[in-house]
């Protein structure tokens, strides 16, 4: 299992603790014996948690195989307004670390304004470069490189 699963698996079961500590949710009658969490809200946040999209060398245009991710993340994002995401901009091992936070910030703003123009709103959204600080991939060469030139998105709130 990968450190982004862990994370998302954490974060779910933080929520199902928290939901426990309610039987009754005020004015609606209604008890807490239900699932802490919609089946719908977990598929889409999986949907968007799952699958980075990635850039070629010294690039942050968003590639065709990206747009159909990024479709689904936003299909998720607005069929769920009370989830927020983190879009988080990465870069291989090349260039100066200045150069790699402003192309990885770059990288980041091209998929935040790619779901914008597709509905999502941007209070759902922040955005953050971690330049070449973050590698998903240790190791030189452009298979590893490629693997790392990359957006994540990473579920910050719902």
């Amino acid at each position: 299992m990968t450190i982004k699963r862990y994370a998302l698996l954490l974060t779910m079961a933080l929520a199902l603790i928290a939901g426990f500590g309610c039987s009754k949710t005020e004015g609606t009658g209604t008890d807490g014996s239900g699932s802490a969490m919609d089946p719908g809200i977990q598929g889409s946040m999986e949907t968007i948690t799952n699958q980075k999209i990635f850039f070629d060398f010294d690039r942050y245009d968003i590639r065709a195989d990206s747009q159909e991710v990024l479709q689904a993340k936003a299909n998720a994002l607005r069929s769920y307004p009370s989830i927020r995401v983190q879009i988080q901009g990465n870069c291989d091992e090349r260039g100066t670390q200045e150069y790699n936070l402003a192309l990885g910030e770059r990288r980041a703003r091209a998929a935040y304004e790619f779901l914008l123009r597709l509905g999502v709103p941007a209070e759902q959204m922040e955005m953050i470069s971690f330049g070449k600080e973050r590698p998903a991939v240790t190791g030189t060469g452009e298979a590893v490189w490629a693997q790392n030139r990359r957006d994540e998105f990473v579920i910050t709130g719902y």
